[in-house]
């Protein structure tokens, strides 16, 4: 990847106040031309620790309190938009198209290069949802990497948010027709009132583009469900993760059909109990906190719940010395 990087790298300014951004050249792939963005906000205080966050399926970084949180404890902030999602996606690409999740690797190494480059000694690599998936799979492979000193993984995507073993049964053999026609599109399953929940023009509080994390995506591409699917079962057949994991969660999933209580208070996207369930097969010094009335994003919860994560988070590191 040395040959895509320029260093020092450009960074222009971000849409969010006090954000730098710039762009990762990457190699090109069956669409063309690839690029990622790294973002970036600074410490008060000169640091060498820092944190790199990958966001989730249909997402890009907006978090700007994780951020100030980080901050705020010494920490650079560095968040990546992967390949084909917000402000990396182009015009000539399908969004979110990959065809394996292990695509990723080439924007990390570079962003940890970047980082690494930029003065830092020590890394929490962190990843919600999809990007937790992602950072867990990415950990498990490059376990000697110098900079990663931790992993942070909210609401990981373990598993699939299947009630029963015939669901389970047909998905194995629905990941087999991606081989065949990869780009067909099947229903996503995504509840409809996630997004609004979240968002300040609906029931929310949180500013986004709802061009980058739309509010409805009622289809998902089996390429997509063939990638996450082959790294979950290799997740499920058990790995070892060599450096200190934290696994945050809501303590409670649902199934919402309408608005109520439930769909500010639980997580009405992934299954909760698949989350602790493959987070217990992990080998190493994993630890995992149920978090009450949070969301599938614990860190977009209520005020209190939000106070309550990064309490835990930074007693969690200040306990591992990081």
């Amino acid at each position: 990847m040395a040959s895509f990087l320029q260093f020092p790298l450009h960074y222009d300014t971000d849409p969010l106040t006090g954000f730098d951004c710039a762009t990762l050249n990457l190699p090109d792939d069956h669409q063309g031309t690839v690029i990622a963005k790294l973002i970036r906000q600074t410490a008060p205080h000169r640091t060498q620790k820092a944190v790199l966050y990958i966001h989730g399926f249909i997402d890009y970084f907006f978090q700007t309190e994780l951020a100030q949180q980080f901050n705020q404890h010494g920490y650079d902030f560095y968040a990546l938009d992967l390949r084909k999602y917000g402000r990396a996606l182009l015009p000539h690409q399908q969004a979110y198209d990959v065809q394996d999740l292990r695509e990723y690797d080439a924007e990390i190494h570079q962003a940890l290069d970047v980082i690494w480059r930029e003065g830092h000694q020590s890394l929490i690599l962190a990843g919600h949802s999809t990007g937790g998936l992602i950072c867990t799979s990415f950990a498990a492979r490059h376990s000697k990497h110098p900079l990663i000193k931790a992993l942070w993984l909210n609401s990981p995507f373990f598993d699939f948010n299947l009630n029963s073993s015939v669901q389970k049964f047909l998905l194995h053999h629905v990941v087999k027709l991606a081989n065949i026609v990869p780009n067909l599109a099947v229903p996503s399953g995504l509840n409809p009132l996630y997004v609004p929940s979240l968002h300040e023009d609906f029931d929310g509080e949180w500013c986004f583009d709802l061009k980058l994390k739309p509010q409805h995506y009622p289809r998902v591409r089996l390429s997509f469900i063939h990638a996450v699917y082959r790294v979950q079962q290799q997740l499920q057949q058990g790995i070892s993760l060599h450096l200190p994991t934290l696994v945050m969660h809501s303590q409670k999933s649902s199934s919402p059909k309408t608005k109520s209580k439930d769909v500010n208070h639980s997580d009405i996207i992934l299954n909760v109990n698949d989350m602790v369930r493959c987070a217990k097969q992990i080998k190493g010094d994993v630890s995992i906190v149920a978090v009450e009335g949070a969301l599938h994003d614990v860190v977009l919860s209520q005020p209190a719940v939000r106070t309550f994560v990064y309490q835990q988070l930074f007693a969690w590191l200040q306990q591992k010395a990081l």
